[in-house]
């Protein structure tokens, strides 16, 4: 993929001063010059049909997939089984969610440690791995109905969650970097490669385990509910079959033994340093060259060389968390900008949630198509692609992807309807009655305010804007239907949308003010409310899980949100019969209010009115930035993933594995704070408001 990699690399690598490639990445020495522990064995191991890559790796990278499907179908349901199974409100699980995500991303450091100083990166996978697997039998015991209450159910569920990120944490820095080991340095193209290829794997675990768990949860009853019990229980087999394929392959794994406490080192040899220059910081003392260098006098030689590189890699990784903090808004920032669009592609309907998906699909190709294509064409071109130019690249790409989303956000904003202001109310006339009614709205003064016509089961294009004097205030109404004028009083709030029914009471005519929905439904979803206008209670089954009652003459329902589709045939009931009713489409974001009355030979029968209009961006505007930011990803988080290992000292590659993993974790601190401090602003502003 990049002829002459290593002399090209070691010409344009800043870290590389004076230092020999050798002696960069030799072992290092203990503070009190302990004699090296023995490195591992270079025995020949067995090759895959005979090209460099060892047979090894066939077991690691099927032991990442397996993982990686186990992390993120687990993920996948955890805000639902939050939401639905525990009745968290909202901003519990996010903050839950995205905390248990941040810790997932602390524990590799600890994981580093162990490996790099006690275990050894294969006995700590395995061990780890354990805690894992006893992670998500406990998660999955906190998903069954029957095992207690909700503080049982609650308490098992931070105990698995727990375990769960010191498994996930614990080996993610040793797993990638054990798969390095397996090569010789002769084979540094190939080692390239595997990294690709254990990229691809992890995108392949992601993209399967996000389509399959949410079917587990919803398409399968589990105690009458949701299954997330079996939600949760496959993604914990597949956890044990990770385990399973990774211990068969213990007798062919080149396996590194443990180098001493390199942490502790670390830190000791950089504190003493900064301390040894405050104590000499007078002028008379001769200056040095690095300011490690002050750690001579007790530390030796190597490890300081060593400490050197690895700070020099470690400085690198200041803008990464700003990378993370980008495209970990996959899965929030932009999955509500979907709920505003359309999901109707014509040929096939996607779900807001659904274009998670569309990242690790996109990974799947990209990673072969810039292995194999892009990156050869450019350096045919006789461009020098280093492995910092590639990381710049993927950087720009992230930040041209986040300008496009920009540019969707401002016009999905242009073509949503307009909101009511302070000291303004949206209000539409329902007219239910059997002629023609003319409404006026009066002022103080008994002057018109406005006035219109409505006919039976005229749909209003729009709601009319009415001012307030207040914040909350009473508005009369003059009603003239036939031979009659009825004069009635509502109240009504600023900044909410309301609905007058009128209705036929005999031979007189009355209203109702009923409050409607804000101009926007949940997830994207379909809000859908009824009037019945029946003498009897009336049961709706809009789905197997979304039932709802309205009661008799003239009773309105609360709302109800469903999934876009097509329904033909909603079952309802009362106490003397059953029918169905025919609510054709129900579109994204859309708000339906339906009547239900029995006027003709046919039976019940629903009178349908669109009063917030689905969404009319196609959620296909959102390709483009995917697009851009999965290539950013390809080129920034691959690359970075076999730099941060070629470029760490043969002891430390773990620790610096676990440090490009941190970044994640600081990246997911920022969304987070960023997130409570938006929630916090606009808490201060209602209550400003107020």
């Amino acid at each position: 993929m990049l002829e002459e990699r290593e002399s090209k690399e070691l010409a344009m690598n800043p870290f590389q001063k004076n230092e020999s490639k050798e002696t960069l990445f030799s072992p290092v020495s203990t503070e009190e010059v302990q004699p090296r522990p023995p490195s591992f064995p270079k025995k020949p191991s067995p090759k895959i049909c005979g090209s460099n890559y060892p047979l090894s790796i066939a077991f690691i990278v099927v032991n990442e997939f397996c993982e990686r499907f186990s992390y993120y179908g687990m993920k996948a349901v955890l805000t639902l089984y939050f939401l639905y199974f525990l009745h968290w409100s909202e901003n519990t699980s996010t903050s839950v969610y995205h905390a248990f995500s941040s810790l997932c991303y602390f524990t590799p450091i600890l994981g580093a440690a162990i490996a790099d100083s006690w275990l050894g990166k294969f006995k700590t996978i395995i061990y780890l791995s354990l805690v894992y697997v006893l992670g998500h039998v406990i998660k999955s015991m906190g998903a069954l109905p029957i095992l207690g209450g909700p503080v049982v159910h609650t308490v098992l569920s931070m105990i698995g969650l727990s375990l769960i990120a010191l498994g996930t944490g614990g080996i993610k820095p040793c797993v990638a970097a054990f798969g390095g080991d397996q090569f010789e340095e002769k084979h540094a193209e190939e080692r390239t490669r595997y990294f690709s290829v254990f990229y691809l794997s992890i995108n392949a675990g992601s993209l399967i385990s996000t389509f399959v768990t949410p079917m587990l949860r919803g398409d399968i009853q589990c105690f009458g509910k949701d299954c997330y019990a079996l939600a949760f229980g496959v993604p914990g087999l597949l956890m044990v079959i990770a385990l399973v394929v990774f211990a068969v392959g213990s007798k062919i794994y080149k396996k590194p033994p443990p180098e001493g406490n390199i942490v502790t080192q670390v830190v000791k040899c950089i504190w003493f340093a900064i301390s040894n220059r405050f104590k000499n910081r007078s002028g008379d003392v001769p200056k040095r060259e690095h300011w490690l260098d002050w750690a001579a006098e007790k530390y030796p030689k190597q490890l300081i060389l060593d400490v050197k590189a690895l700070t020099r890699v470690l400085f690198l990784y200041i803008p990464l968390p700003m990378f993370w903090a980008l495209l970990d808004q996959q899965g929030s920032r932009w999955t509500l900008q979907a709920t505003r669009m359309n999901g109707n592609l014509g040929f096939f309907v996607l779900q807001p949630d659904q274009m998670q998906v569309l990242n690790p699909f996109l990974v799947l190709i990209f990673i072969p198509l810039f292995d194999l294509v892009i990156y050869r064409l450019v350096s045919k071109c006789g461009i020098n692609f280093t492995s910092l130019r590639k990381m710049a690249v993927g950087m720009i790409l992230a930040c041209l992807a986040f300008a496009v989303a920009a540019a969707v956000e401002i016009k999905i904003n242009e073509m949503a309807p307009l909101q009511p202001d302070s000291q303004e109310m949206f209000l539409q006339v329902l007219n239910l009655a059997d002629d023609e009614v003319k409404v006026t709205v009066l002022g103080d003064k008994n002057n018109s305010l406005s006035a219109e016509s409505i006919r039976p089961f005229q749909k209003m294009p729009h709601y009319s804007k009415l001012h307030l004097k207040t914040k909350s205030q009473n508005f009369h109404f003059q009603l003239k239907y036939q031979n009659l004028s009825v004069y009635t009083e509502h109240s009504v709030e600023e900044k909410k949308w309301y609905s007058l029914i009128i209705r036929e009471d005999g031979k007189n005519i009355s209203s109702m003010m009923v409050k409607d929905a804000e101009n926007q439904t949940t997830s994207g979803m379909t809000a859908v409310r009824f009037v019945n206008t029946l003498h009897e209670e009336v049961n709706i089954s809009l789905s197997t899980d979304t039932f709802l009652s309205v009661d008799e003459d003239y009773g309105v329902s609360a709302y109800r949100t469903v999934r876009r589709g097509e329904y033909p045939a909603v079952r309802c009931r009362t106490k003397d019969e059953n029918f169905s009713l025919n609510l054709g489409l129900l579109d994204f974001g859309a708000a339906y209010l339906f009547v239900i009355s029995n006027s003709t030979s046919q039976g019940p029968q629903a009178w349908k009115m669109e009063y917030i209009p689905a969404n009319k961006m196609s959620i296909a505007w959102q390709l483009p930035q995917y697009a851009l930011v999965t290539a950013g990803e390809v080129m920034f988080s691959v690359t970075g993933l076999e730099f941060s290992y070629s470029q760490a000292p043969s002891s430390m590659k773990s620790v610096l594995q676990a440090a490009w993993l941190l970044t994640v974790a600081v990246g997911n601190i920022i969304v987070l704070i960023v997130a409570q401090f938006s929630g916090l602003v606009q808490a201060y502003q209602k209550l400003w408001e107020k």
